[in-house]
């Protein structure tokens, strides 16, 4: 793995750390959103949305802010740019709202909407044992990295090296969460000589 890519893997380690999540396994709490900066004098907020369902977020919803995972119930929202303006149950003016910024905000993990057949959580994914089709066991699945075109997963071996597997058809043929394994198909080319 590239120095470049270990501390973005740590980076991403020390965020989950205070989410009252595992590094590993059931997260209790998802990212949904970060508080930027007051918007007007009225208690509003402006939000940027971090996750892939932001219809979740409606007046009567409750969040959770920071560390601490202050409950705070959504009063308000409208959209703004590329983020939204959110407004808080009890707080009535710029002064409430002014030392929230740059908080996170979650929903409990229990809430998350259910995903189509073939789709999957990024955690439910990491610690995966992967194996090959003829059943020898490669590794376990460390983290995924976001390209442009598909995501690949690094599958971390026994002997600590890293194995590249693009998210592909061709490559992933079945994910059995319950389990927590995947089978895979190595192309020519993907271990290393």
């Amino acid at each position: 793995m590239t120095s470049r890519r270990r501390k973005a893997a740590e980076r991403r380690r020390r965020k989950r750390q205070g989410t009252g999540s595992p590094p590993t396994g059931e997260p209790a709490f998802l990212l949904v959103g970060k508080l930027r900066r007051p918007h007007g004098l009225r208690g509003e907020i402006l939000m940027a949305v971090t996750t892939d369902f932001p219809e979740r977020i409606q007046p009567g919803v409750t969040l959770y802010m920071g560390d601490s995972h202050e409950p705070l119930n959504v009063a308000t929202i409208r959209h703004h740019n590329r983020g939204l303006i959110i407004a808080f149950e009890g707080f009535t003016s710029r002064n409430d709202v002014e030392h929230y910024n740059n908080q996170d905000l979650y929903v409990p993990a229990d809430d998350r909407p259910p995903l189509p057949e073939g789709e999957y959580y990024l955690h439910e994914l990491i610690g995966m044992k992967v194996i090959t089709e003829e059943g020898e066991t490669l590794g376990v699945l460390a983290e995924m990295i976001e390209t442009g075109a598909a995501n690949v997963y690094v599958v971390r071996r026994e002997d600590g090296s890293d194995v590249l597997l693009p998210a592909i058809d061709e490559v992933i043929l079945e994910v059995d969460v319950g389990n927590k394994q995947m089978k895979i198909h190595l192309l020519e080319g993907l271990l290393p000589e």
